[in-house]
């Protein structure tokens, strides 16, 4: 329906655009038409152009949680790399330990798989229910601190454990014990008896030992060689320094095969035996001596078996 209603001095007047009564009424429906016209494209332009405050906070919204996501991940990356760091700094402590412990484990003589360091500690028990708790990450990564402070502990305690047994080991190393030589027999013992030269009752201050010449003479402990070469009586002798007080002597050596100021090994061969100086045949005379006084190497000659004691002792030096 054409129609435009309007007031007009006060009454209510209708308006048919289908059917214009005049000129005037003509323009009149036109302008009227123009204005709505106008006016509802301004209206929808307006509206177009700016959207509406509801859809500015859903905008708002948006960018902040997009913010915040990006915050999150930034963090959460942070932790990932903290928790790598300690994992891989804990990885080290631990293979530490192990090799520690191996070591440890073959020091003290422990049987193979008595304790095993590759391997987990054995341990077990009854399933027993229990609700799940989650730890959160500030607990987990102080739990961390915590067991890594625990493990430098048992490193350093680990560390001083094995001070303790290497000195052990080298005491045991300086420590004589044994005989000079592997083939052989005991000729001649510790203390009182008739000498081979003059026939009278001396003091013999060693043990000898007889073998083949030629053969290996090995110190009894490790140490330092303070002698290397002849001495009155002794022929071509050896003497080492042991520590704590402790000294050995290999006299009667048909060739020396170490110097003064060597670093010797327990077991390493240090002459071959002979019968240089004062002498009756191929032997070792071996001395043990304690603050440089004789003591009986019988006590230190702990090897029973490899050296065969004569039926019949005969003097040799």
């Amino acid at each position: 329906m054409s129609q435009i209603l309007f007031l007009k001095h006060g009454r209510l007047r209708q308006f048919d655009l289908a059917r214009p009564t005049s000129l005037a009424g003509t323009a009149v429906a036109g302008v009227l038409l123009a204005a709505a016209l106008f006016l509802a494209g301004f209206l929808t332009s307006s509206w177009l152009g700016r959207p509406s405050s509801h859809l500015l906070a859903l905008q708002s919204q948006f960018t902040t949680q997009a913010r915040e996501v990006a915050h999150a991940k930034q963090v959460a990356q942070a932790n990932i790399d903290a928790l790598s760091a300690k994992v891989g700094e804990l990885q080290a402590h631990i293979t530490r330990l192990d090799a520690l412990g191996q070591l440890l484990t073959r020091m003290a003589g422990l049987k193979h798989g008595e304790f095993n360091f590759s391997a987990p500690p054995a341990e077990g028990g009854p399933e027993v229910s229990a609700p799940l708790q989650h730890v959160g990450l500030p607990d987990f990564l102080d739990n961390l601190d915590q067991l890594s402070v625990q493990i430098n502990s048992r490193e350093q305690q680990l560390t001083v454990l094995e001070g303790l047994l290497m000195n052990r080991a080298v005491q045991l190393q300086a420590q004589p014990s044994g005989p000079p030589v592997l083939e052989g027999y005991e000729s001649s013992p510790f203390g009182m008896r008739i000498d081979p030269f003059t026939g009278e009752l001396s003091f013999h201050p060693g043990i000898d030992f007889a073998g083949p010449e030629g053969e290996a003479v090995k110190a009894v402990a490790a140490g330092v060689v303070t002698w290397a070469g002849p001495r009155a009586g002794y022929g071509n002798m050896v003497e080492i320094d042991h520590g704590n007080g402790y000294a050995t002597l290999y006299g009667h050596s048909e060739k020396i095969l170490v110097h003064i100021g060597e670093m010797v090994k327990k077991g390493q061969e240090i002459a071959l035996l002979g019968s240089t100086g004062r002498s009756t045949g191929p032997h070792v005379h071996f001395e043990v001596l304690y603050n440089g006084k004789p003591v009986n190497p019988a006590r230190f000659v702990n090897r029973v078996g490899q050296v065969r004691v004569a039926a019949v002792p005969r003097s040799l030096d």
